[in-house]
C-alpha cells in the first residue's frame, strides 16, 4: 500500500512537469527564430524618413505629409467605442509589418507600442499574432518565414488569410487553395493569417453566428480593410469593459462596410487589440481582465516612412 502511494505522487508530479512544460513550450519558451543576419521586420530609420516626419502635419488625431494621411475618428455603436483610422498612401510600401524584437520566432513577444517605437512607425495596430501557432501562412514585408497551411478555425479546411499585394490591393485567400509560394510569385508582400475574412467584393461573409474559435461573442476587435488599392480601413474597439461591450465578427463587419471597405479582416483581438499613433496607444487594450493594458503579441502591422 505504502509503494502505491509513493508511485502515485511520482506520477502526479511528473503529470505536473508535463503539463508545466506543454504551456511554457505553447506560450512562454521562444523557438524557431530567424537568426539576425536574414531578413528581419523594419525599415531602416534614414534621414529621409526623419526629415519627412519633422516636415509633417500632426494633430492629436491626424498625420500628413506627401506620401502618407492618416486621420483618426472615434465611433460609439454597440455600446462600445471603436477606433477607426482612414489611411491614404502614395505606395503601398509604407504599409508595413513589424516583428517582436525583430525577430521571426515562436513565442517571441512584445507590446505593439514597442514593436511600433522600433520600426518608426506613424501608425499602428496589432497582427495576427503567428507566434501562437506552428502553422499558418506567414509573410512579412516579401519575405516568406512559413509556408505550412493550418487547419481552419472551426475544424475545417477554410483558413482565410489576408493577403496584401505590391500594389497595394488586398485579397482574402483560403489556404487549401493556394499555396503560400505561388501567393508571393503573384506579387504577395503580406500574408496574415488569422481571420476569418470579413468582406470581399463588397459583401459581407460572416454571419450573426459567425465567432473566432474559443472565443467569446462581444470582443475587443482588430480588422484591417481596403477601400480601394492606396485607400486602407484600419479599426480597433474596445470591450470586456462596463464603459465597452465588445463586438460580435458580424458587428465589426458591419463597421468596416460602413467605411467603405470592400475588403476586410479580422485580425487577433481580445487582449491583444491595440491601436498606437504618434508615440500613444489610442484604444484601452485589456489584457488581464479589467486592467487596462497592452498584451504582448507577435507582430504589428503599421504605417512608417
Amino acid at each position: 500500500m505504502h509503494l502505491k502511494k509513493i508511485w502515485a505522487v511520482i506520477y502526479a508530479v511528473m503529470l505536473a512537469a508535463f503539463s508545466t512544460f506543454v504551456l511554457l513550450d505553447a506560450f512562454v519558451i521562444p523557438k524557431d527564430r530567424i537568426k539576425a543576419d536574414e531578413p528581419i521586420q523594419s525599415q531602416e530609420i534614414t534621414d529621409e524618413s526623419i526629415e519627412a516626419k519633422a516636415e509633417a502635419v500632426i494633430t492629436e488625431n491626424s498625420y500628413k505629409d506627401d506620401k502618407i494621411s492618416i486621420t483618426i475618428s472615434e465611433l460609439r455603436e454597440y455600446d462600445t467605442s471603436i477606433y477607426v483610422a482612414d489611411i491614404q498612401l502614395a505606395d503601398a510600401s509604407y504599409l508595413r509589418a513589424g516583428l517582436a524584437d525583430g525577430t521571426f520566432g515562436r513565442n517571441v513577444t512584445e507590446v505593439t507600442s514597442q514593436i511600433a517605437q522600433d520600426s518608426n512607425a506613424i501608425l499602428a495596430i496589432n497582427g495576427d499574432f503567428y507566434g501562437f501557432r506552428n502553422k499558418g501562412y506567414v509573410m512579412r514585408n516579401g519575405y516568406l518565414y512559413r509556408e505550412t497551411a493550418q487547419q481552419g478555425r472551426q475544424g475545417n479546411s477554410r483558413q482565410e488569410d489576408l493577403v496584401i499585394y505590391e500594389d497595394g490591393h488586398m485579397d482574402v485567400i483560403e489556404e487549401n487553395e493556394v499555396a503560400a509560394q505561388t501567393l508571393k510569385d503573384s506579387g504577395a508582400s503580406q500574408i496574415f493569417s488569422f481571420g476569418p475574412g470579413l468582406i470581399k467584393n463588397g459583401n459581407i461573409t460572416v454571419d450573426e453566428n459567425s465567432e473566432v474559435e474559443q472565443s467569446m461573442q462581444s470582443n475587443p476587435r482588430t480588422a484591417i480593410g481596403m477601400i480601394t488599392p492606396l485607400h486602407y480601413i484600419m479599426a480597433v474597439s474596445d470591450g470586456r469593459t462596463e464603459a465597452s461591450e465588445g463586438l460580435t465578427l458580424y458587428q465589426l463587419a458591419q463597421i468596416m462596410k460602413g467605411q467603405d471597405c470592400v475588403i476586410a479582416y479580422n485580425l487577433d483581438g481580445g487582449g491583444s487589440s491595440t491601436m498606437w499613433f504618434n508615440g500613444e496607444v489610442v484604444n484601452k487594450p485589456t489584457s488581464y481582465g479589467s486592467k487596462i493594458s497592452e498584451r504582448a503579441v507577435s507582430d504589428i502591422v503599421y504605417i512608417g516612412r
